[in-house]
Order: C-alpha cells, then structure tokens, then sequence
C-alpha cells in the first residue's frame, strides 16, 4: 500500500519536535480523519534555517510532514510557499489515492507556519 520512502520517513521521521524559538508557526488538522500537524519554522534573512513538526495522525500524515519538512529547509519564504501537496507526494514515491489529503494537510501546516511568520514579520 505504501512506498519503501513512505515508510522511511513513518518509521524514522525528520525534523520532529518543536522550536521554542520560532519564527512562525502552524496547525492544521482534518477532522474528516483525525490528522492534525504543528509546524514552527525559524527564518534567518529570509531563509528557513530550521523547521520542526509534530503530527498526531496515520502513517502517510507522519511521512508527508517528515519530507515537506525536508523539502523546506534550507528555502526562501518565497520557494517555501510554492511547495504543493503533489511535490510531497511525488517526494515519497507515491500516496494512495485516500491518503493525499495527508499531503494536503502537510502543504497546508506549512503555508500556516509562513503565514504566522509574515505576520509577525511584515515585510518592509
């Protein structure tokens, strides 16, 4: 049912946790299926130098947080906002069609996380 990279980053995620010093962040949940995922991001000169999150939710929302997180880092807020949810999934070789609202959540944390962060750094 799942790719070999999906399983990887279910069974040993990146970048969980939280940063008490955040630059942003997010939290979203699907009360569909009972996902919710928190993201903060720390951005240094426009750039996001770390990002952390933690996922209450089935295998795939545990993998699509893992590789979104790794596909931010090190990104503008700019190239950070055009993550989609499709990249993700294409990311982790694939996603059942009944789990790519995991993507979706994944995309939608981050877009928060960048949101809080713009907000509490308005651009000059």
């Amino acid at each position: 049912m799942y790719s070999d990279k999906v399983m990887e980053h279910f069974e040993h995620p990146r970048n969980v946790g939280e940063l008490p010093d955040a630059s942003g962040t997010g939290t979203v949940g699907n009360a569909k299926c009972g996902d919710i995922m928190k993201m903060d991001i720390k951005v240094e000169n426009n750039i996001i130098t770390d990002v952390k999150f933690k996922t209450f939710g089935c295998c795939a929302a545990v993998a699509t947080s893992s590789m979104a997180t790794e596909m931010i880092k090190g990104k503008s807020v700019d190239e950070a906002l055009e993550l989609t949810n499709k990249a993700v999934a294409e990311a982790l070789g694939g996603l059942p069609p009944v789990k790519m609202h995991c993507s979706i959540l994944a995309e939608e944390a981050i877009r928060a996380a960048l949101t809080d962060y713009r907000q509490k750094h308005p651009q000059g």
